[in-house]
């Protein structure tokens, strides 16, 4: 779906810029948020990660609301596709409403936790987490099983490369694997601050001057004044852990107390790759103090398009998370060209 973001909206008359002064430091850090599209890459934790029948099985899984245990939601009915595989929600609703706000799943497969605390340290466990919930989709391993016997046993074979005879809770991970397939492939396209991002990498500064200088003086001003490339970093616009909200609840602590108790961890027969990097970091993981009120930093990419915002979807706009949530003191027109440039961070097919 095409949004009204018009370049009108991202940029300055291109005859009144002005050629703007990068540090060195700001120079170095914004080129750390490319190149895009990242090379792909495969979970190891999940043997069906990256396969053409996993991801098709998974495809149609997130859109039958029969994995639902009333029939009656989808996955897709809180990531809906054309909301950028979000819901426009403050907080999520499927069954009832949830805590949390609907995280976009656009570039999902980067992500090293999930779930805005971090309870789930894969994305295949992650995807199970709403079939469980009550108030998402009510479901149960046994439930899921009995669909995958009955409706997708020829598909499932062809993904697993073995009948769907296994045991409840085997049928439902594998599920919750041909979902995260399927999700593995959401990612995000080029964008304008991509094309000034490249420019600079090669020292083009007339194609870096077509990037309209409101953006420019935001893009400095996220690498540098900022700070919101501390924890925006990478290619992503994400550090992949966590940072401090404000937010007075031991959310993190918890998550990884439930983390860890959960069978379907990297620590448990599930994981595909037990002697990978995945199970090390989780067993290493303990709760901590510095965890108290944080959540999972997110990408940004698109981030013009998935309002609201934060995990408890406090922010309806961009011009109040740069207003709420900035760690230094921004003018006015600062946060303005902050606004900007986290705009141009809109895939270019989704500009007119």
């Amino acid at each position: 779906m095409r949004i009204a973001v018009t370049l009108a909206l991202l940029a300055l008359s291109f005859c009144a810029q002005a050629e703007l002064q990068l540090s060195a430091e700001e120079h170095a850090r914004i080129l750390t948020h490319g190149p895009w599209p990242p090379a792909t890459r495969h979970d190891a934790t999940n043997r069906v990660s990256g396969r053409r029948e996993a991801i098709a099985l998974g495809e149609r899984l997130f859109f039958d609301p029969r994995l639902s245990g009333t029939g009656s939601v989808l996955c897709a009915s809180c990531h809906v596709p054309f909301r950028h595989f979000q819901d426009a929600r403050a907080k999520a609703f499927g069954l009832a409403e949830g805590d949390r706000n609907t995280p976009t799943l656009v570039n999902v497969g980067l992500y090293r936790w999930y779930g805005w605390d971090g309870a789930h340290d894969s994305l295949w466990s992650q995807s199970l987490r709403p079939l469980l919930d009550a108030r998402e989709m009510r479901s149960s391993p046994a439930h899921v099983a009995t669909l995958m016997r009955t409706h997708y046993a020829a598909d499932y074979e062809r993904a697993f490369g073995r009948p769907a005879s296994a045991d409840d809770d085997a049928l439902f991970v594998d599920a919750g694997k041909a979902l995260a397939a399927f999700q593995e492939t959401l990612t995000s396209g080029r964008t304008p601050f991509d094309e000034f991002r490249d420019a600079l990498e090669r020292s083009d500064l007339s194609a870096a001057a077509r990037y309209p200088l409101a953006a420019q003086r935001g893009a400095a001003l996220f690498a540098g004044k900022a700070l919101c490339s501390t924890c925006h970093a990478g290619p992503a616009f994400t550090n992949g852990e966590f940072a401090p909200t404000g937010a007075r609840e031991p959310a993190r602590q918890e998550a990884v107390r439930r983390l860890k108790a959960s069978p379907y961890n990297l620590l448990g027969r599930y994981n595909n790759d037990p002697a990978g990097p995945g199970a090390a970091a989780t067993r290493a993981l303990e709760p901590g103090e510095a965890d108290a009120g944080a959540f999972r930093v997110p990408g940004l990419r698109n981030v013009a398009l998935t309002g609201p915002y934060m995990h408890d979807g406090r922010y309806a706009t961009l011009r109040e998370v740069v207003r709420g949530h900035s760690p230094v003191d921004l003018s006015s027109g600062e946060r303005d060209e902050l606004v900007v440039f986290l705009r141009s961070l809109t895939d270019i097919s989704q500009l007119q």
